[in-house]
């Protein structure tokens, strides 16, 4: 008995010591995950497929580059940054990405150097650009503007944005403060009396000592955001497809209502603190003699995302209810 324990106990002792010098066999580790791909369809219908979320991203359009850097993305380049930075200066960026040319011609022999994982662009670039840019990485291409649904193209521009570089979260926490930021100025203007009020939003310029006035229409983002607060968009003409905008000239203002009030971007240049002081129609209007006039900061894009968006509400709101 005490000779079959003997051998027990070392057939036990030889079979550990195998054991812990390994085997001819190949040890059973954990396997890599592999890559979670991303499959996106974009604005044109085309299916863009990423290994991951991506890392180095190239933007042609200020759109595009405000939503990645509300999302927290650090871009490798983007169209005309010293731009963005003068009139979308309330969505700082969080670097200071590589300028790949204007908005509407990209460099191409800039954006191929980034070798970047994913370019977004607009289908505002040209058909030639984008082909160019195709050859070089895959191409979200996004529609800037609907003026049958500007609320609608935003989310969806900013929820393809997130979920190409892996931030769906951050997405959904700016939409949220979004529209808890519009519920707060709906409350605000409306204890000011101010809900239902005919607004009429616009920018201008001069050009061969002309003054041209863009109307903002109830299709432009700007006059969508308006009417969420609970206000009215006074004007009546008719804009384009794409941002709700119109033209006409310091005659067409008389055709807004007397209890209109007309809003408009402090920027400097702009002809109604300037060009236009001395005007006799304009000073006859009756949103001019009874001072229902009203300023939005400069620096908010008017065609830009929530992050504009949400800095343009404050504004709004502040420069309405004082």
């Amino acid at each position: 008995m005490r000779r079959l324990l003997s051998t027990a106990a070392a057939a036990t002792a030889a079979a550990l010591t195998l054991a812990a010098c390994g085997s001819t066999e190949p040890a059973a580790t954990a396997s890599k995950p592999a890559a979670h791909k991303i499959t996106l369809t974009d604005a044109t219908g085309a299916k863009i497929t990423l290994e991951g979320p991506a890392k180095k991203v190239v933007s042609t359009e200020w759109v595009v580059t405000e939503d990645l850097a509300s999302l927290g993305v650090r871009q490798a380049g983007a169209a005309d940054v010293k731009g963005y930075r003068q009139y979308d200066a309330v969505v700082p960026l969080p670097n200071t990405p590589q300028d790949i040319g204007t908005r509407g011609e990209p460099s191409m022999d800039t954006v191929a150097a980034l070798a970047p994982d994913l370019i977004i662009a607009t289908t505002d670039l040209s058909s030639s650009a984008l082909k160019q840019l195709k050859k070089v990485a895959p191409v979200l291409e996004l529609r800037p503007g609907d003026a049958t649904d500007q609320m609608g193209r935003m989310k969806q521009n900013l929820d393809l944005i997130a979920r190409a570089t892996g931030r769906t979260a951050q997405a959904a926490a700016l939409e949220k403060k979004f529209d808890a930021k519009l519920a707060a100025g709906r409350r605000k203007l409306a204890a000011a009396g101010l809900d239902g009020t005919e607004v009429a939003f616009a920018d201008g310029y001069v050009a061969s000592n002309q003054v041209a006035v863009r109307p903002y229409t109830a299709g432009s983002l700007i006059g969508t955001v308006n009417e969420q607060l609970g206000l009215k968009n006074a004007w009546t003409v008719k804009g384009d497809k794409d941002y709700g905008l119109a033209t006409t000239d310091v005659e067409g203002l008389t055709k807004l209502g007397k209890d209109t009030r007309f809003v408009y971007g402090s920027g400097a240049g702009n002809p109604f603190d300037g060009a236009l002081k001395k005007n006799a129609v304009w000073t006859s209007l009756p949103f001019v003699a009874q001072r229902h006039l009203a300023t939005v900061r400069s620096g908010i894009w008017t065609f830009g995302g929530y992050g504009s968006m949400t800095q343009y509400v404050d504004a709004l709101v502040g420069a309405l209810a004082k």
